[in-house]
This record gives structure tokens, sequence and C-alpha cells, in this order.
């Protein structure tokens, strides 16, 4: 495991697997998907619908500001930039 991803693990609801970390939220009315890659130092946000159907990937402007902060603060706990949740893929 990288020592970034076991860094988020030691967060609140965060889950890694080797290069990879991954957390729930609801916000606005909507569950979320969110990825860390370490390889890439990427921040992947996913919609995930409650009746079991495919998540889709979603833009961070249509992702709750609150939940980008709680996103930023669990980087920034876990010794990561907390600049690269804004980085565009």
């Amino acid at each position: 495991m990288d020592e970034r991803t076991a860094g988020l693990a030691r967060q609140e609801g965060w889950h890694a697997e080797g290069r990879a970390a991954r957390v729930h939220y609801d916000g606005d009315g909507d569950r979320y998907g969110i990825e860390f890659y370490a390889e890439t130092d990427s921040v992947l946000y996913w919609r995930v619908p409650g009746d079991g159907s495919t998540a889709t990937p979603v833009a961070r402007d249509e992702v709750p500001d609150p939940l980008r902060d709680r996103i930023r603060a669990d980087l920034t706990e876990a010794g990561i930039d907390p600049e690269i949740e804004a980085k565009s893929l």
C-alpha cells in the first residue's frame, strides 16, 4: 500500500487498496463515490445511484462545495497536497 493511500485509509470511511483509495459520502441529496489514485495524483468523483444502476462520473463543478471541502481536508490530514483535488483530468 502506498503511504498516501494508507494515510487516507486512516481517515473515517476511506478504504485503500494498493495505490488507490475510495470513500462514499452523501451530499445534496445524492450519494458520491470519491477515488484517489496515487499513481497519477488524481481525485475522481462518481454519482452513485441508490437503485443499483451504474455509477457515473461527475464534473467537479457539479459536486457540492461542502463535499469538495471535506475531501480536501481528508487529503490534507493524510499528508497529500489538497490542491490535487482540483486537478483537471
